[in-house]
């Protein structure tokens, strides 16, 4: 074997060996980060499938107990109250109650006054009532209320109080109507629901590597997969923050390889108290996660998001709230989070 040979013999090992560890080292570079430190497997029981999921030292928080209904409001419900010849038994008027709670797109609920509290409820079985009123929310995030649902909402309460031997008496149409428009005008000018997307820098992230992270800040899982929660500090309310990412990538078979690059950090500003800082969080969490996770913060559009751009919107947000505030709508409140719904 000649030099020549030889030469070329070395020098194609050599290409060789470059291209296997370029390959190596470009594998390990895109391969999804991990959660660090994750609890070792627990044992499989006798005769199951030999597969388990780790399980990852992140402290789970259980999600804020639901709140009860809101109830009817002047402010945003169109109202019909029912007069009647006798105080009427909750199971009667359980009864003849309409068999949906909508009309049209709007929410559609009858409250009766329960004969011994003096409240207003929805009827309950085994309690007595001395009056009900019907409502119709003149507004949502799906437009105004309009004739056809107002006729439609009439035709409801006048058979549910035909039923039970009760006169009702409904508000001008054209006027109701008109109210409608004009909220939804407002609601449409003050709504704000507000995103930041983190970006990975360099190497993917797993699932697992995702929700470990933010679970150092407070989140936890949701009823959706792919989807976790900053919970309110107040039972009951609505979650503060939402964090989400591909949903494949959270039911993958093995969510260990699943290559996340992009989540989604967001507010829905009319639903959230003023005094949990929602923006202010939202943005503190976005700078966490981008900084140990090695991530970048941009809008909806790709674009980097700067400081000075943060502070501006923070700056517009306190505006929102007092026009929010000035129309008894405070954001949080029971009205707001069933007009902007």
């Amino acid at each position: 074997m000649s030099s020549f040979t030889v030469g070329l013999a070395v020098i194609g090992g050599l290409i060789l060996a470059v291209l296997v560890a370029w390959q190596t080292w470009t594998s390990r570079r895109n391969k999804p980060r991990q959660p660090e430190t994750p609890i070792a497997p627990t044992e499989p029981v006798q005769g199951a499938a030999e597969r388990s999921e780790p399980v990852f030292d992140v402290t789970e928080t259980p999600l804020p107990a639901p709140e009860k209904k809101l109830g009817l409001d002047a402010l945003i419900d169109v109202l019909a109250p029912i007069a009647l010849d006798a105080t009427v038994s909750g199971d009667a008027a359980l009864a003849a109650m309409p068999t949906t709670r909508r009309v049209g797109s709007k929410p559609f609920a009858i409250e009766g006054l329960n004969e011994t509290s003096g409240q207003w409820e929805m009827p309950h079985a085994g309690q007595r009532y001395s009056a009900f009123h019907a409502g119709v929310q003149l507004a949502n995030r799906t437009g105004a209320l309009n004739e056809i649902e107002y006729s439609e909402f009439v035709v409801k309460v006048q058979d549910f109080a035909d039923t039970l031997n009760g006169t009702p008496e409904f508000p001008e149409m054209r006027d109701e109507v008109a109210r409608a428009r004009e909220l939804d005008q407002f609601a449409g000018a003050h709504d704000a629901q507000l995103s930041f997307t983190l970006r990975a820098r360099n190497a993917a992230w797993s699932p697992g590597y995702v929700q470990q992270n933010a679970a150092r800040l407070g989140f936890v899982a949701g009823a959706i997969p792919g989807r976790m929660v900053l919970p309110a500090g107040q039972n009951g309310q609505p979650p503060v923050l939402g964090l989400s990412f591909d949903t494949q990538a959270a039911l993958a078979d093995d969510p260990a390889q699943s290559a996340i690059r992009e989540l989604t950090l967001s507010v829905d500003v009319p639903q959230v108290q003023r005094s949990e800082q929602p923006f202010v969080r939202m943005r503190d969490c976005a700078i966490g996660l981008a900084a140990s996770m090695d991530g970048v913060i941009s809008d909806d559009n790709g674009q980097v998001i700067k400081a000075e751009a943060l502070d501006a919107i923070g700056a517009d947000l306190e505006t929102l709230y007092d026009t929010l505030d000035a129309r008894d709508l405070a954001a949080g409140s029971a009205q707001a989070r069933r007009l902007f719904s």
